[in-house]
């Protein structure tokens, strides 16, 4: 069966390739002691399989080490072809918060060995998503805040505007190799604060404005 993400007013659609944006927030590369990307974006890809709602649902390597890094998700409302430049936020037709399910200790050892991400990134359950909302609702907005807790606790705070690659410069630089599709997504980069969660936690996602509050269990 396709994977599905949920748009507020819309109903379901299907989830396209998942773009990976890592290092996207100076303070977060601090944390992992990773240098801040210069020049270009850091990318990586996830499954479509990931995905998976805020409650309930598979969760592989569910008894590893597993961070949570909460992220600005973005879907792609329109065929972009190879080498449009500048397709700006009227390529974006829906966005939510996310769950770049990160295992953190099989990431450190490939990057050790100079390996792709993907075993560490890509796994059923590791990309959690939030309903989306249409951006016809966001009233122009190109900047969001958002908040991730665990059992109440705030655990990190973003700040698109702290993104080292803008919306606009990441859609150009994406499709600068690839066509980009309707319904693909783009995990825009986690903000400080990274850290392991567990199969069971209590966790919320909050978008500032327009303000959204969902509740997850993993």
């Amino acid at each position: 069966m396709q994977p599905t993400i949920t748009i507020e007013g819309f109903g379901t659609a299907a989830v396209g390739t998942i773009y990976g944006i890592g290092r996207n927030y100076a303070d977060h590369a601090k944390e992992l002691g990773n240098q801040v990307p210069v020049g270009e974006p850091v990318v990586f890809l996830k499954a479509p399989s990931s995905v998976r709602a805020l409650a309930g649902g598979s969760l592989a390597f569910a008894t590893e080490s597993i961070h949570h890094e909460a992220e600005l998700v973005l879907r792609i409302g329109q065929n972009i072809p190879l080498g449009t430049k500048n397709p700006g936020w009227a390529a974006i037709d829906a966005i939510g918060l996310g769950l770049d399910l990160t295992r953190r200790e099989k990431q450190n050892d490939l990057k050790t060995k100079g390996l792709p991400w993907t075993l560490a990134k890509s796994f059923t359950g590791s990309s959690v998503l939030s309903p989306m909302i249409k951006t016809s609702e966001c009233a122009g907005q190109e900047h969001f805040k958002f908040k991730f807790a665990i059992d109440g606790k705030t655990l990190q705070e973003g700040d698109t505007r702290q993104m080292i690659f803008d919306v606009p410069t990441l859609l150009t630089f994406l499709a600068s190799f690839n066509t980009l599709l309707t319904g693909d997504l783009i995990f825009t980069g986690t903000p400080a604060g990274v850290g392991p969660m567990k199969r069971g936690d209590r966790f919320t996602l909050e978008l500032m404005e327009p303000h959204r509050r969902w509740d997850g269990v993993l």
